[in-house]
């Protein structure tokens, strides 16, 4: 099921902690990306279905600079069909010692609408990544070639990305913290509890700012604190 407008924009509006938490409650433990950061901190919340892509190691023999000028090389297929609105995830064995990519083909996910790049290795050109108005998560700069270390193999599959098993469909939401995986059968109603559990949390932030104790407030074991809360969410309508 394709991810609909809505559930996009109600992810666009929480964190990826509130979804971590969400996901736990659930009983998914390992869903957030080990080792991974934005190029660049401050830009708007990256959500979109995955479209995966898988690295394998390197052989001398299978990938000379040369197969770039294959018409059906796996990364430069994997780029150019990639639907907009998804998110290209590369599984790059967590070994960023060779770029996964480049501000080239970044740049031609940028242009065609797709929502942004996540890898578990590391990009070249990052300074030039950093400034494009698409998301990109990476371990860190790398210089190489991917063809230096990997071999772009299988396009659209299950895959692994910084420990985490990404289902194509799946969905990731990436802010600053990180990005998270949310299974495609959930996701509807993990935007829905987010969303409250964002509401719940400004309240708790606004009473902790004005002095309240937070026992009894987070968790809400004191149960006033609950009415209190619905009492909240009415003013802030007024």
């Amino acid at each position: 099921m394709a991810l609909s407008k809505s559930t996009r924009e109600k992810l666009k509006k929480v964190s990826t902690p509130t979804i971590a938490t969400c996901l736990y409650k659930k009983g998914f433990k390992n869903q957030f990306i080990q080792n991974v950061k934005s190029v660049q901190l401050g830009k708007p919340t990256m959500v979109g279905e995955a479209y995966t892509l898988r690295y394998i190691p390197a052989r001398e023999d299978r990938n000379p600079i040369t197969v770039f000028r294959n018409a059906d090389h796996p990364q430069r297929v994997a780029v150019e069909n990639c639907p907009p609105g998804h998110i290209l995830v590369i599984d790059s064995r967590k070994d960023a010692r060779a770029a996964s990519a480049g501000d080239i083909l970044v740049s031609r996910l940028m242009v065609r609408g797709v929502a942004g790049i996540v890898t578990d290795g590391g990009f070249r050109d990052s300074a030039n990544i950093a400034k494009l108005a698409i998301p990109a998560y990476h371990n860190r700069s790398s210089a190489p070639t991917n063809l230096t270390l990997h071999e772009a193999i299988d396009i659209n599959q299950p895959i692994a990305c910084g420990d985490v098993a990404v289902f194509p469909g799946d969905v990731l939401v990436g802010d600053d913290d990180g990005v998270m995986v949310i299974p495609a059968a959930i996701v509807d109603e993990v935007a829905d509890e987010c969303l409250e559990m964002t509401l719940f949390e400004k309240f708790v932030l606004e009473k902790v700012l004005d002095g309240r104790a937070v026992i009894g407030l987070y968790p809400p074991t004191n149960e006033t604190t609950l009415v209190d809360f619905e009492t909240w969410k009415k003013e802030q309508v007024k």
